[in-house]
């Protein structure tokens, strides 16, 4: 019995040791966690500072961040403010184009229509000017034996002009037709009775002396106006030219063509004058 007490005893005595041997470990343990423990909170302490300002800087960066982006924001409101206003700059330029382009498109078709109205308006005008230089030719032929007698003929601004002389057709102061101008007026009516597109214009003129006769003609412009009437009727009367296309005139003393010699101002003109019919519907169309 008494050994089984020692035993126990022993035993017990050991297990004692082996648990204050444990109970120094743990102590020792203890001490190494706590020292571990304080480091790591002392560790942790840093962590937070670091982490508190690494937080204070990231705010201060998102700040100045925040801030930059406004400005970036700012300047590309205003580039494409600026890009906006150029394209709208450039349509309106663009359409300014195209609107000049058919303006000069517009010009130019014009342009060519006018020039082939001009090249046909010169056409014509050179057919005229052949046609009247022909007839003036074939009037001067006609009337070549009366070219001594005071009779000329000659073209000019696109007409023919046949002067005669008043001692060619009159006595002095006489309204009636001598024989001889007879003559003339009929060869001159038989031409034109053939001529088509004609306007013939009979002019009496006169010299400055003054009537001396209380009976008819009482003046120069009277008397200038009877000569015409008077060749206008024989040249009626010896053809067949129509008496819508003659007209006669009297211009008097006032359109004298030698100051020097009075006697060339006293004389009748027989003015051909083309119609100029299709060329008045050319320009006509031109307005």
């Amino acid at each position: 019995m008494a050994n089984e007490l020692e035993t126990q005893n022993t035993e017990l005595k050991s297990s004692n040791d082996q648990m204050k041997d444990q109970v120094v470990r743990l102590k020792a343990d203890t001490t190494l966690l706590g020292k571990s423990l304080r480091i790591k909170e002392r560790q942790y302490d840093k962590i937070n500072d670091l982490n508190d300002e690494l937080i204070k800087k990231l705010e201060k960066l998102q700040e100045g961040s925040a801030n930059e982006n406004k400005r970036l924001v700012a300047d590309l409101e205003k580039t494409r403010l600026e890009l906006q206003k150029k394209e709208d700059e450039l349509r309106l330029l663009e359409a300014e184009l195209n609107q000049k382009k058919i303006d000069l498109d517009r010009l130019s078709a014009d342009l060519l229509d006018r020039e082939q109205r001009v090249k046909e308006l010169e056409s014509i005008i050179a057919k005229k000017d052949s046609l009247v230089k022909a007839l003036k030719d074939k009037v001067a032929n006609a009337l070549l034996g009366f070219k001594d007698k005071g009779l000329t003929v000659e073209q000019k601004n696109g007409k023919v002009y046949i002067s005669m002389e008043a001692k060619l057709l009159f006595a002095s102061g006489s309204t009636q037709v001598d024989p001889e101008g007879q003559k003339a007026l009929k060869e001159l009516a038989k031409i034109l009775e053939g001529q088509q597109d004609l306007e013939v214009l009979v002019e009496g003129h006169t010299d400055s002396d003054k009537m001396n006769s209380s009976a008819h003609p009482k003046d120069n412009w009277e008397l200038s106006v009877l000569r015409a009437t008077s060749v206008v009727k024989i040249m009626l009367k010896h053809s067949s030219i129509d008496p819508v296309t003659i007209t006669a005139a009297g211009r008097g003393e006032f359109l004298p063509i030698d100051l020097e010699d009075k006697s060339k101002n006293r004389r009748i003109e027989v003015v051909l004058i083309p119609k100029l019919d299709e060329l008045f519907e050319i320009i006509s169309n031109e307005q």
